[in-house]
């Protein structure tokens, strides 16, 4: 669908005018644990790297520490216990809106401490997954805040990131290694959850914005490739994000006013004393609320609405319980004019789309080296489209009509024992129930009559089970294997899935990693329900035997920490792509690689391939002494086969990617009881064009649909893509307050590049899709 434009709109901003007597200054707490068996380390040290006088902490009895006067601005720390390897928290930002809360995680070593000292680097991208060996990253809530045109939206931020390409048009669709965006798998406090973005079709996994607002984040991880045993139902991409803890000692808020969302938060204990804690997040589109105060008026106003929220309360005998929840809702009504006679109206579309899910985790220990993770969600999502066009007397009569809805039941168990130092093993089970309830039809002009493609209500099952052993014989050499199982009540197809992953460190600064793994996913719901129409105008649902799309990867990987906070990063990889559904038809070059959202309206069968291979270049300066930059580069190729057995680019297959990210911040201010900085950050894109099929155009508009040479498939390609984002961010820090102010500018050279090729049955005319046009965003946020 077409996205609108926001416009820049002005707002008025508050200003705090009281000047307090005494520096700035803040809390660091949080808690130190074991990062195989999740025990709390009592003993633990914790200090402020640089602070003069010394600032430090010893957790106590229950792992948690914390550290007072801490001064207002960015802070390294160092964490170091007896028998487990120093680690290094770097750059945090401390603000004096709100405390800082750590989780963090450390790692036994293998070696005598009274032999010798293992410091783990400052390697911001480090991720807490010890399974996770290759292609795996992490990123912090900050990131999200920082990069140039994220929005503060991970979907987005990730587009900087080697192997990842965005969607030029506005969308956050995220292409990994030359895969559909379909392929990529978004988790919630480790669950599968719906795709968490507003205004997104049936089977999509992008949307122009995202649910999920990142003031909620602790540090996340983003894989790209042959991921660790535990992940399943993913081909190219898993997103695993996790909810922060609220904070459980006092009350703290936050507001923002921004062109993309009003949005308030709040947190805090439940009960003073306690150590349960709740943190809540409601937003709101603002174009929908100045529409409603008559500030604006147009059409196609989007309108949306997210609520997101975490309790986390701890037991003495049952461990830990975390209740979660995430939901949005969005609808837009668009009507199109004739461009002559701009009274007359062509056709109105009424879409709506909505998600939610909510859940229940516990972590339970059991003793100091095993412990037990389950879980429970229920989740909703669905989108429907309402599209009608004037008769002769300029009534309106419905034409097209969808209701996708789907209900999820997910239940999860993972059990984690940790035997010793060299050897880790986890055993899981996942169980997910689908309760669907599917309808679409739409009006076909040139056979004059309703042409239905889906029409079914009923239930599917999944289930996966996975089992994963870590064995570092050295304290420089580690490998991961294991197995990942699953099979589908929808038919009889059962599927194994081995990986094997190992990372040597060849010395302090440098390493290699290598992985193999077998991945299958199971397709949207949709295409095994499409209502498919033969020659003979018999119709069936041929799709139903459907088996899991596969996929092998293999990838090489090479580290190299050129200095303190430089790393240099290098992953060669080649997926081989098989049991891909295509059209059941000798001639045809139709394949489901291609497919971005919505169902197929063809038979089709496991018989396609592909194939994608690249090489990835990271340099990456972590933010230090007030700047950072990231520079990445890739190199691809991604092809498929259908059942015409021609080798074929893929819809995605842009051949190269490269981005450059800097920023850096500057204290213009500091006065007792007030501090003022100003951040400027920039990213610069070039990305080969996406490719598309030709249209007849003749035939498109005397039949009114798009019809395409598919015997030329994907041999068209767009312009290649140059994208400039910059934004400025100024921040005031006060004694109770802090305040941001940002400037975020996408595109700001307003460049447009041509994408693609579309039919417009209102206009009756092929028109081309181009690269979103420059888009300022501004926010302002207060946290007190």
């Amino acid at each position: 669908m077409k996205k609108v434009l926001f416009a820049l709109t002005i707002l008025s901003f508050m200003n705090l005018t009281h000047t307090m007597a005494q520096e700035l200054q803040q809390t660091i707490r949080g808690k130190v644990i074991d990062q195989d068996s999740k025990i709390s380390l009592p003993g633990a040290n914790v200090i402020v790297i640089d602070s003069d006088p010394l600032l430090g902490s010893s957790t106590d009895i229950n792992g948690e520490f914390r550290i007072g006067n801490v001064p207002v601005g960015r802070v390294s720390l160092k964490i170091s216990y007896i028998g487990y390897e120093d680690r290094i928290i770097p750059n945090i930002l401390v603000t004096s809106g709100k405390e800082v809360l750590l989780d963090i995680e450390v790692r036994e070593s293998l070696i005598s401490m009274d032999e010798i000292v293992i410091t783990a680097g400052a390697d911001k991208s480090e991720i807490a997954n010890e399974m996770a060996l290759i292609s795996a990253r992490g990123f912090t809530v900050e990131e999200t805040k920082r990069y140039a045109g994220s929005f503060n939206d991970p979907a987005r931020m990730v587009s900087g990131y080697a192997g990842v390409t965005g969607d030029a048009s506005g969308n956050n669709f995220i292409v990994v290694r030359g895969n559909s965006p379909r392929g990529i798998q978004w988790r919630l406090e480790g669950i599968e959850i719906p795709n968490p973005n507003h205004f997104s079709d049936e089977g999509a996994t992008g949307g122009p914005i995202n649910a999920l607002n990142s003031e909620m984040l602790a540090n996340s991880e983003f894989y790209s490739g042959a991921f660790a045993p535990e992940y399943g139902n993913a081909l190219s991409g898993v997103f695993d994000m996790q909810l922060r803890k609220g904070n459980n000692e006092q009350r703290e808020y936050s507001a923002s006013v921004g062109i993309l969302g009003t949005g308030l938060s709040a947190e805090g204990p439940f009960v003073k004393g306690g150590r349960a804690s709740f943190l809540v997040n409601y937003r709101y589109s603002t174009l929908s609320i100045l529409n409603e105060l008559g500030v604006v008026d147009f059409d196609g106003i989007p309108k949306y609405q997210d609520l997101s929220f975490k309790i986390n309360v701890p037991t003495k005998t049952f461990g830990t319980f975390s209740v979660f929840g995430l939901g949005g809702k969005s609808n837009i009504l668009e009507s199109v004019y004739d461009e002559v006679d701009e009274d007359r109206l062509l056709s109105e579309g009424d879409y709506q789309a909505n998600m939610g899910v909510a859940g229940i985790t516990q972590y339970w220990s059991f003793g100091t080296k095993t412990y037990l993770r389950n879980s429970v969600s229920v989740s909703q999502n669905g989108s429907g489209y309402l599209g009608y066009e004037p008769d002769s007397q300029e009534n309106l009569i419905r034409m097209d009509e969808a209701n996708l809805d789907k209900k999820t039941i997910k239940l999860a168990s993972t059990l984690n024992h940790k035997v010793n130092a060299k050897h880790n093993l986890q055993l899981g089970g996942i169980y997910t129930r689908h309760n669907f309830d599917f309808y679409s039809e739409y009006f076909d002009s040139s056979e004059d009559e309703f042409v239905i493609g889906q029409n079914m209500d009923g239930d599917a099952g999944h289930y996966q089970g996975f089992i994963s052993w870590k064995y570092r014989p050295w304290e420089d050499f580690s490998i991961v294997s294991g197995l990942h199982a699953q099979s589908t009540t929808l038919n009889s197809n059962r599927f194994i899935e081995p990986r094997v992953s190992m990372r040597w460190e060849l010395s302090p600064r440098q390493a290699l990693t290598a992985g193999f793994g077998i991945h299958g996913k199971l397709e949207s719901l949709t295409n095994y329900y499409s209502i498919v129409t033969d020659d003979n105008g018999n119709t069936s649902m041929p799709n139903m035997n459907l088996d899991f799309t596969k996929a092998r990867h293999y990838v090489v990987g090479y580290e190299n920490k050129l200095g303190e906070n430089l790393l240099l990063k290098m992953e060669a990889y080649y997926q081989d792509l098989y049991n891909i559904p295509v059209e059941d038809l000798s001639t045809s070059s139709y394949s489901l690689i291609n497919q971005v959202e919505w169902f197929t309206d063809r038979k089709v069968v496991n018989e396609g391939t592909g194939k994608n291979y690249g090489l990835e270049l990271t340099l990456e300066r972590y933010f230090d002494n007030n700047y950072f930059f990231l520079m990445t580069a890739s190199l691809f190729d991604s092809k498929y086969r259908a059942m015409d057995n021609i080798e074929r680019n893929t819809a995605f297959n842009g051949n190269y990617v490269g981005n450059f990210l800097f920023g850096k911040e500057f204290e213009i201010s500091r006065k007792l009881g007030k501090k003022k900085v100003i951040g400027f950050n920039s990213k610069v894109s070039l990305q080969g064009a996406r490719r598309y099929t030709p249209m007849d155009i003749q035939a498109s508009i005397e039949q009114d649909e798009a019809i395409y040479y598919e015997s030329e498939a994907f041999s068209k390609r767009g312009d290649d893509l140059f994208m400039a984002n910059i934004s400025v961010v100024y921040r005031i820090d006060r004694k109770k307050t802090s305040q941001e102010l940002k400037l975020d500018i996408q595109n700001v050279t307003n460049n447009q590049a041509r994408l693609d090729q579309y039919y417009d049955s209102d206009t009756k005319s092929v028109e081309y899709g181009y690269q979103l046009a420059l888009l300022p965003v501004l926010t302002y946020t207060i946290h007190f």
